[in-house]
């Protein structure tokens, strides 16, 4: 359970919020489904919900939520474009410029962006829980 969430268990108290929609927006961890209602997120296991309130809505704010709730994704997205431009970049310039070359430096930014992306990421999912 991260800091800040509550845990409603089923048995006790079901929850359910008739305005509630069922999102696809945020990190599951390991939930059935997940809710929102305004700032509230909520996700359903087997035996409870975990329930915890968002700075900003996603549904309104796309970006706002990105970087009040969820920097790890925003850091994540731009360490992987600019690991793959760069990475790219380098590779291409430093080819013969032929087509193949340009399948290789295309290649190696696919590559570098998955990996500075995700690097990216954890480190400031690490940052942000500590």
């Amino acid at each position: 359970m991260a800091a800040g969430e509550i845990e409603v268990p089923k048995e006790v108290r079901p929850l359910m919020l008739k305005d509630a929609k069922e999102t696809k927006l945020g990190h599951r961890n390991g939930a059935i489904r997940q809710y929102r209602y305004g700032n509230l997120h909520i996700r359903e296991y087997e035996d409870k919900y975990l329930v915890h309130i968002d700075k900003v809505d996603p549904l309104s704010d796309p970006l706002g939520h990105l970087i009040f709730d969820a920097p790890e994704v925003l850091i994540g997205l731009v360490s992987a474009a600019l690991g793959g431009t760069k990475i790219a970049s380098y590779v291409y310039n430093n080819s013969r410029k032929s087509k193949k070359d340009k399948q290789i430096a295309v290649a190696a930014a696919l590559a570098s962006s998955l990996v500075t992306g995700y690097v990216g990421y954890k480190l400031t999912k690490k940052v942000k829980n500590s």
